[in-house]
């Protein structure tokens, strides 16, 4: 797509946007970008009309680019835009994707972006991964300098384990390491996956606090323990 097709999208937004909601989200966000004042609902509704339009067979590479193209804007409903077309077509990526997914990760620090992309577009690409490679893939992003890359690896396996499958023995290897880190980010994953597996798997999250509750922070125990029984 080309700048003119954006620039469409850009207006198209804003014209659906209102200061007031501009002003709030930018603030809430701690945000340096431009903002429309447009809900996620109405972002969606756009992805939805943007991808109706793109070609059926938009190869995984040109969706990248566009991505990136979109991210690059410094709007903040444009990158919005790139992860929800990214997730309505993640079928179409797979490994051969996963640098430039991680590299988009990497120029989109904030919960509201990385939340989003671990675990509607990231998290399905890994699922088809063989195991081996997805468990290779998840550990080099857990020992990340970077703390978001460590929150992707933590969030992408987080709808497999919440619907009682995935891997909870590796998600349990990311995890112990970094239950020693005293960034809010990483202590609240770590409580935010435990506290959703516990609702379907509460042995699991038992056992996890049961041989690491010592490491803990306040706020991961919390989380992890907030649906399991009083004892």
């Amino acid at each position: 797509m080309d700048d003119a097709e954006i620039t469409r999208w850009h207006a198209a937004l804003a014209a659906l946007g209102t200061p007031e909601r501009a002003v709030f989200e930018k603030a809430y966000l701690k945000s340096p970008l431009v903002h429309l004042g447009c809900g996620q609902p109405v972002v969606r509704e756009m992805a939805r009309t943007v991808d109706a339009e793109l070609p059926k067979t938009l190869a995984p590479e040109a969706l990248m680019a566009l991505a990136f193209a979109l991210h690059e804007t410094g709007v903040h409903e444009l990158r919005a835009l790139a992860i929800a077309l990214l997730e309505r077509r993640q079928r179409r990526l797979g490994p051969e994707s996963l640098p430039q997914l991680t590299a988009l990760c990497r120029r989109c620090p904030g919960w509201a972006y990385i939340d989003w992309l671990a675990t509607k577009v990231v998290g399905p690409v890994c699922a088809r991964l063989p195991p081996e490679i997805e468990a290779e893939t998840l550990q080099t992003w857990a020992a990340d300098p970077d703390f978001w890359i460590r929150r992707v690896a933590l969030l992408a396996p987080l709808t497999r384990l919440r619907q009682g499958g995935g891997d909870f023995a590796l998600w349990t290897r990311l995890a112990v390491p970094m239950l020693g880190e005293r960034e809010f980010f990483i202590r609240k994953a770590l409580g935010w996956v435990l506290r959703d597996v516990s609702k379907k798997r509460p042995e699991l999250v038992r056992a996890f606090v049961s041989a690491h509750g010592a490491k803990m922070s306040g706020l991961t125990r919390r989380e992890a323990t907030k649906y399991l029984p009083a004892d």
